[in-house]
C-alpha cells in the first residue's frame, strides 16, 4: 500500500451505497458502447487537515469488521486452554492473595476495616480495566501488521475491536466480585449505581494514552519495553493493593493528581462503600481522560498516514 493512500480522505460515490461515507449523493454520467447513460463512480481526494482529520465518521460503515475482529480476540484468547474463562478469574484472585498476605499480613496496612482480599480484589478490578484497555490500544498496530499493509479501513477499528473482549473479561471477573460480596456479607450501597462512571474515566484515560502509544510503537519499538514498566511503577503508585488512609495526609493532594488514583478510589467505594469520595480528584480525572481521548485520537489519525509503509 502506498504512502499518498494515507495522506487524503477517500470518498468513493456510486449512488447507490446508502452506508458509505460520501461527500455528496452524485455520481458522473458516463455513456456507454450503446450510448445509453451509465453511473460511474466519482473518485473525490481530499486534504485532511486539523479536526476534519478526526472524521470519526468513516468507521460507522465499517462495524461489521469491528465486530469481526473482537470476534476473533474472543476466540484467540480461549482457544486450547484446559481453564479457559476461568484464567480471568483466578488471576487477580491470585493477586489479591498475594496482596492480602504481603500488605495486610505483614506490611499491615489498613483496609478500611474489610476483609484484605475484598479489599485488593475490588481494586485490581478497576486498575485490570485501565491496565488491560491501554495494553491492548498500545499493542493494536503493530499487532495486526498483516492487515494495516495489506488493505484500507479505518485504523481506529484496531484499538477499538478490543474492547469488548475487554468488557467480557470484566464481566466475567465481577461475577467473583459478587460471590466474594455475599461470602463476606458485605452489600453494595446507592453508590453501586456511579460505578459506570467510574469505568468510563478509566477506560477514556487509557484509551486516550494507548491511542498515542499505539502510533509511537508502529515506529519507535521502545515503547513496547517503557510501558509494561510505567504501567507497574504506576500501579503502585495508585490505590490498588492499599487504602489512601496509608498515605500520609501531608501527601494525599499530590497522591490524587494521579489521574487513576480518583476513580480507583471512587470505584471501591461504590462497590465496598470504604474511603470517601474526592469529587476534585474525580474532576480533575474527567478532565484529563477527555483531553487524553481527544489528543490521543487527533494524533492518531495525523500518524496514520505512515502506518502501512513502516509497521
Amino acid at each position: 500500500m502506498s504512502t499518498s493512500e494515507h495522506t487524503t480522505s477517500v470518498d468513493v460515490i456510486t449512488g447507490n451505497e446508502p452506508g458509505s461515507s460520501v461527500a455528496a449523493a452524485a455520481a458522473r454520467p458516463a455513456t456507454g458502447v450503446d450510448g445509453a447513460a451509465e453511473c460511474e463512480p466519482l473518485l473525490i481526494i481530499r486534504p485532511t487537515s486539523g479536526w476534519a482529520a478526526l472524521n470519526l465518521a468513516e468507521i460507522w460503515p465499517y462495524r461489521d469488521l469491528l465486530w469481526t475482529l473482537a470476534a476473533r480476540d474472543i476466540k484467540v484468547r480461549y482457544k486450547q486452554t484446559a481453564l479457559g474463562v476461568i484464567w480471568v478469574i483466578l488471576q487477580p484472585l491470585l493477586a489479591a492473595g498475594i496482596f492480602s498476605f504481603v500488605f495486610g499480613k505483614v506490611a499491615k496496612l489498613p483496609s478500611d476495616g474489610l476483609p484484605y482480599i475484598l479489599f485488593s480484589y475490588a481494586g485490581l478490578q478497576a486498575w485490570g480495566l485501565f491496565n488491560k484497555v491501554l495494553n491492548s490500544t498500545s499493542s493494536s498496530l503493530v499487532g495486526n501488521g498483516h492487515l494495516i499493509s495489506k488493505v484500507y479501513f479505518p485504523r481506529l477499528i484496531l484499538p477499538l475491536s478490543s474492547l469488548p473482549t475487554i468488557l467480557l473479561d470484566f464481566a466475567i471477573a465481577m461475577a467473583m466480585m459478587a460471590v466474594l460480596l455475599v461470602i463476606y456479607k458485605v452489600t453494595p450501597g446507592w453508590g453501586l449505581l456511579l460505578l459506570p462512571v467510574w469505568m468510563v474515566i478509566l477506560m477514556a484515560l487509557a484509551m486516550g494514552v494507548g491511542l498515542w502509544t499505539a502510533a509511537l510503537m508502529v515506529e519507535y519499538r521502545d515503547v513496547g519495553y517503557v510501558l509494561p514498566v510505567a504501567l507497574q511503577m504506576l500501579m503502585y503508585a495508585s490505590p490498588v493493593a492499599y487504602a489512601v488512609s496509608a498515605v500520609p495526609a501531608q501527601y494525599r493532594t499530590m497522591f490524587y493528581l494521579n489521574p487513576v488514583s480518583g476513580p480507583l478510589d471512587a470505584f471501591r467505594w461504590s462497590l465496598l462503600g470504604s474511603g470517601s469520595l474526592e469529587w476534585w480528584s474525580i474532576g480533575w480525572s474527567a478532565v484529563l481522560a477527555a483531553a487524553a481521548l481527544v489528543v490521543g485520537a487527533f494524533m492518531f489519525k495525523k500518524m496514520e498516514r505512515k502506518f502501512a509503509d513502516i509497521v
